[in-house]
């Protein structure tokens, strides 16, 4: 498969811009990405994402084996933003993700900010669906569904009102030529945060061992 965007890694690690802050990942307008199931890491597991400028945005580099028990989301100077880890629980289990700060430290007593419980609820034709609660130690927190449609790839996040806020599908040339399974298309509505989105396609990465 031809690369994409082979020679925007070497170009955006030299100029190496400042860490991005919290508002940096929310935008007021709908924003496409470039999902190749690929790590930049020879013989690595993983996912690269692309802006779309064709710039690298987030990356996963998994060392070990794909469907590792955790996995790090990071950008693409390496910060991590997310630090994601399988709970072994019950007959599904639970996915769970440690946003990190700034300073670039989790700590070890921080809760969750966001868990995934993958269910036997059925949706559309036969896809599955996993329920996502962020904050899930506050009052005020929120759920998420995400709903996995055809095959292994294409799926979507929707709120609790069933509103659309981001999907996944393969990815399709100007002209209409489909690529390859390992490269898709993620749209995230406005004023959502695109790292939390990221984070949450790749527990369903994982959970399908895509990655």
């Amino acid at each position: 498969m031809t690369k994409v965007h082979p020679q925007t890694f070497t170009a955006a690690a030299a100029s190496a811009p400042p860490p991005a802050s919290l508002d940096s990942y929310i935008t007021s307008k709908r924003e496409a990405f470039t999902l190749w199931m690929k790590s930049l890491v020879i013989q690595g597991n993983g996912c690269t994402v692309y802006n779309s400028d064709g710039e690298i945005v987030y990356r996963i580099d998994n060392y070990d084996k794909k469907g590792s028990s955790e996995v790090y989301l990071m950008d693409l100077q390496g910060k991590v933003l997310f630090t994601i880890v399988r709970r072994k629980l019950h007959v599904f289990g639970r996915w769970e993700g440690y946003k990190w700060s700034s300073t670039g430290s989790k700590g070890k007593s921080q809760k969750p900010w966001f868990q995934v419980r993958k269910n036997c609820r059925i949706v559309g034709s036969g896809g599955s669906s996993c329920k996502v609660t962020v904050r899930p130690n506050e009052a005020q927190s929120n759920s998420y569904r995400i709903q996995t449609l055809d095959g292994k790839s294409a799926l979507k996040i929707v709120d609790s009102h069933g509103g659309l806020v981001a999907e996944v599908e393969q990815k399709q040339t100007s002209s209409g030529v489909v690529l390859g399974d390992d490269v898709l298309n993620l749209v995230v509505e406005p004023n959502v945060d695109h790292s939390l989105v990221m984070a949450l396609v790749a527990v369903h990465g994982l959970i399908h061992h895509r990655m």
